[in-house]
């Protein structure tokens, strides 16, 4: 039980670092760059992808026994899409603002390869628990990274965070900053930063 609960926590606390997918893996750039430019945004697409994620692992998790090798990919690709048509629809009905502005980056979370790669990776190969640990990891890392960039470009662009207006009335906000090249230039700090800082770990570990 120990070793269980041990193994766990490893595989939670990997997904928010050591496998987390925009710093670390470069996965799901596409999406970073295209919703971050708000944190209300964000915060709706972080909750997506980690709802889908989350409930597509603990479905292949589920069902590796039974499906057939040679149509898993397929298969991966239905169960994922029953539940980005959930949150798809669940926007539309909720929240129809957001749904406008994120509505086409929703619908790509099928394609998205961090959730098809931990379906592929771990979900098909683990037990129920573990997958949904590593799911809930993975997802949870990918919303800090598109939380920390949103957060920046909010507040360089707008002036605001949530549309509650956080620095001087005059602002003018840097146009940059609301366009994509603004997104790049934010992550490719933060994962020169952040690669900074894992470099001397690494090599001392070595």
């Amino acid at each position: 039980m120990k070793l269980v609960q041990t193994r766990g926590f490893k595989t939670l606390v990997e997904g928010l670092w050591a496998n987390n997918p925009t710093f670390r893996m470069m996965l799901g750039i596409c999406s970073t760059l295209a919703v971050t430019n708000s944190v209300r945004n964000s915060l709706a697409m972080s909750i997506a992808v980690v709802f889908v994620i989350t409930l597509s692992s603990l479905t292949v998790s589920l069902m590796r026994n039974i499906i057939p090798r040679r149509v898993r990919m397929a298969v991966y690709t239905l169960i994922i899409a029953t539940y980005v048509i959930f949150v798809d629809q669940y926007l539309r009905a909720y929240f129809p603002d957001i749904s406008e502005q994120i509505g086409p980056y929703v619908g790509l979370i099928i394609t998205n390869c961090i959730v098809m790669g931990r379906c592929e990776s771990f979900a098909s190969g683990n037990n129920l628990w573990l997958s949904v640990l590593d799911a809930v990891g993975v997802g949870v890392g990918y919303a800090i990274s598109l939380l920390f960039i949103a957060v920046i470009r909010e507040v360089l662009g707008f002036g605001t965070i949530l549309g509650y207006q956080v620095l001087w009335d005059s602002w003018e906000g840097w146009v940059i900053m609301v366009m994509s090249p603004g997104a790049f230039i934010v992550l490719g700090v933060f994962i020169w930063i952040l690669r900074a800082i894992a470099k001397p770990q690494m090599t001392k570990s070595m």
